[in-house]
């Protein structure tokens, strides 16, 4: 592939990537205003968000199958329009129970271009490029989680809680007319690939005896759910418990979101002179050294508001390093069944980040210390995931060197 055309491709994918952030963390600073616009109560608000994780993980077990029998572009198409209809559908309603079911349908349209996202990379680039192809992608798609809550603060303040749902439509309107003008069609409809239940569980099935692909799936999940953890509780942390404003709260969150995207250009350079599997598990030692850290001073109650901020900083450094390089390890097996690996490892991903906001939430009444515990907790698990995936690698590698 040419350059001129990879980074376009990269460029029209990471904003495809843009839209799961956005749609996420737009609206975090509005739960005040949306519980007392819908005469509710800011936990109810809470399910809104639970609903948008349950639709992205059903979402995607039913796009990946989709996109490898019709192709990636016109699947793409059609839920990024219901994407921005089901936005429109936000902003008009008048309960929070239909709040609710519109934030389910609008992540079940997104999730088709997190899908797509995946599957196209894993088209167009050989396997051995792929991390640093998803570590471009993080650049492009950072700039969402750096000003989406920055945004959502002012739009919010500005123009109330309902134009943050018009934002995001109108993200999704640009999203789609740069696909339909510049998003080329990486795989062919395969009419052999069958959408009858029996075979999508084979082939699902399939994806999941791969001996490498469970490791790692594992790694990127709890990543995930390491990033989940904070997201989910961030807010309460810093400004409830620290008393920040919601704009400040937007520059702290959007900081710790440029740590992400600086420490997948990290990866970029690492993966210059070595490869994926022989540099990630010092990264998530380091990452969980973080969290470890983190959860002990707020138990101890020593910790400080500029301590979390940094020690946060570095663990969402290592969130942008491990996550490219986990990806690319759980989809390097696969030729076939693109889109249903890819799907199958974002369901687990978002399903884990959904598991790791609830424990947030009812572990020590939603405090500090849930998210540091969980966070460290999600951490290590991973690491543990990474050390089976890495070895059967280097097995492999041993036993082709003696042969």
């Amino acid at each position: 592939m040419k350059s001129r055309n990879a980074t376009a491709i990269i460029f029209i994918l990471g904003g495809v990537s843009m839209i799961g952030p956005f749609t996420t963390d737009m609206y975090l600073p509005a739960f005040s205003a949306i519980a007392e616009g819908l005469d509710t109560l800011v936990p109810e608000v809470g399910y809104s968000l639970s609903s948008y994780f349950a639709g992205i993980c059903i979402g995607q077990l039913i796009h990946g199958p989709l996109i490898d029998r019709f192709g990636r572009r016109n699947p793409l198409l059609i839920f990024l329009s219901l994407y921005i209809i089901m936005s429109l559908a936000c902003s008009w309603t008048n309960s929070i129970e239909g709040l609710i079911i519109f934030r389910f349908f609008q992540a079940f349209a997104g999730s088709c271009g997190m899908v797509v996202n995946r599957a196209v990379v894993r088209d167009l680039f050989p396997p051995g490029e792929t991390a640093k192809v998803f570590s471009k992608l993080i650049l492009v798609m950072g700039v969402a989680p750096i000003i989406a809550p920055t945004v959502g603060g002012f739009v919010v303040e500005d123009w109330g809680w309902r134009a943050v749902f018009w934002v995001l439509a109108s993200i999704g309107a640009v999203v789609l007319a740069a696909v339909i003008w510049s998003l080329p069609e990486s795989k062919a409809p395969d009419k052999s690939v069958s959408l009858r239940l029996p075979a999508v569980m084979r082939n699902y099935g399939k994806t999941l005896a791969n001996p490498l692909f469970i490791p790692f799936v594992i790694a990127g999940a709890m990543n995930t759910g390491g990033l989940f953890a904070y997201i989910s509780g961030s807010s309460y942390v810093y400004i409830d418990l620290y008393g920040l404003d919601v704009k400040t709260f937007g520059w702290i969150f959007g900081g710790n979101a440029a740590c992400f995207i600086l420490g997948s250009q990290i990866n970029r350079i690492f993966l210059k002179y070595s490869q994926s599997h022989k540099v990630v598990i010092p990264m998530v030692a380091f990452q969980l050294l973080n969290g470890i850290i983190l959860a002990f001073m707020v138990y101890q109650g020593t910790i400080t508001l500029p301590i979390m901020i940094v020690l946060i900083g570095f663990y969402t450094l290592c969130l942008g390093m491990v996550g490219p390089n986990a990806l690319a390890l759980a989809l390097s097996p696969f030729t076939e069944n693109v889109g249903v690996a890819s799907a199958a490892l974002g369901s687990v991903q978002m399903g884990m980040g959904a598991l790791a906001s609830a424990l947030v939430s009812l572990f020590a009444g939603g405090s500090a210390l849930s998210m540091a515990a969980v966070m460290a907790g999600a951490t290590a698990i991973g690491l543990i995931g990474l050390i089976f995936g890495v070895r059967m690698i280097r097995r492999t590698e041993w036993m082709v060197a003696g042969t």
